[in-house]
């Protein structure tokens, strides 16, 4: 019968089981995989096959489950498959490697049955097959349904991250813009001093926070850009109006160099825009008290490039290939998101473009955009 053959066999089973498992590719299975999955499978089996030649069979569905797996209250066998999916899913397994648990057993009964010349009837064969789809049917399921809930939590943690962070910056912006226009009113101060730059510095970071959002907003949410034909002169002057306000509060020199009339990109001009506003966003915070923020435009072949470029003193080794990671902060300076550098680069991509950045030890760092070029009509 083959309920003695799986007893009388059981540790050379376990170990066919436990070398397949091994062989697959990483990530490798861990001791508690080994010892608790498919070991404990293989005894309810036994026990479903010696209750189904012993005079109650019934009592053997409360094992195995039904054929289908459409039973009513969850078997023993569904219970530790059910376990079992949600074990390899902590560790790191595909549900390939789950299907492929049970699998490998079966594989080696039929394998080792073979070897030894002991048949399997046919009622037998049908026990082990129900007993199989029961399992990985119910492993999988709670597989998927683990993974399915791990992902809505750690989407629900990032969202919950990122408005923290946005109100967190909001409050400061406003509470800070409120101070300033409190002593102003009350008439010891002046727009122009020092408490009028405060509000100007408050009113272009919220600004900047709003444009940004709204950018990240739009990026996430799947939102088609909306593309047309842009002059880059006209674009880098529009830029350069808005930029300079942020330059003069922060104390530094904005230079931009003359842009050829003729050249051309098809974009996104909102996201293009916030692009380009949260890279020179990015060198007006960084750069050196009192240096030179300069943007220089122009074409290469049937590219554009857009050229932004401080004087931070050069970034610490590793930062470059971490700073457009979301919520990745590169300095001491630890205002913002984090968030600016990650919203910049999936702004560019959405138009079709490219986003580096190149190191100048000692000096500073240029960040370039790279669109294609377009004729203009």
């Amino acid at each position: 019968m083959l309920h003695e053959f799986l007893t009388t066999n059981r540790a050379d089973l376990i170990d066919r089981c436990r070398l397949k498992v091994t062989q697959r590719p990483a990530p490798k299975a861990t001791d508690a995989e080994l010892e608790h999955g498919i070991p404990l499978f293989l005894d309810q089996l036994i026990e479903t096959l010696q209750m189904e030649q012993a005079s109650g069979p019934s009592r053997s569905r409360e094992i195995s489950g039904v054929s289908g797996g459409e039973t009513p209250s969850a078997s023993e066998i569904g219970v530790t498959a059910a376990l079992h999916g949600r074990e390899l899913l902590q560790q790191g397994f595909t549900v390939d490697q789950v299907v492929h648990d049970y699998g490998d057993l079966c594989q080696a009964v039929t394998d080792l049955a073979f070897e030894d010349g002991v048949p399997i009837q046919v009622d037998e064969f049908r026990t082990l097959n129900r007993c199989l789809d029961n399992a990985i049917a119910d492993a999988v399921t709670e597989f998927a349904y683990q993974r399915d809930s791990l992902i809505a939590d750690k989407g629900a943690q990032a969202l919950n991250e990122r408005l923290g962070y946005l109100a967190h910056e909001l409050r400061n912006h406003i509470h800070t813009a409120t101070l300033a226009v409190i002593a102003i009113k009350a008439g010891n101060v002046g727009l122009a001093g020092a408490t009028g730059a405060v509000l100007d510095r408050s009113l272009i970071g919220l600004r900047n926070l709003i444009d940004r959002s709204l950018a990240d907003v739009r990026i996430t949410a799947g939102i088609p850009a909306r593309r047309e034909q842009i002059s880059v002169a006209d674009f880098v002057a529009e830029v350069q109006v808005s930029a300079s306000f942020e330059a003069r509060s922060r104390g530094c020199e904005f230079t931009v160099a003359d842009v050829d009339k003729e050249l051309g990109v098809v974009a996104d001009r909102d996201m293009l825009f916030s692009a380009v506003g949260n890279l020179l966003q990015n060198a007006f915070k960084f750069t050196e008290h009192h240096t030179e923020v300069s943007m220089k435009v122009y074409s290469v072949a049937d590219r554009i490039l857009i050229n932004v470029e401080d004087h931070c003193g050069g970034l610490p080794p590793g930062v470059a290939e971490r700073m457009f990671l979301p919520f990745t902060q590169g300095s001491e300076d630890k205002s913002g998101l984090g968030l600016g550098l990650s919203i910049c680069r999936r702004s560019v991509e959405a138009n079709n473009g490219v986003l580096s950045v190149r190191d100048v030890p000692g000096s500073g760092c240029v960040f370039t955009i790279d669109l294609p070029r377009h004729l203009l009509t």
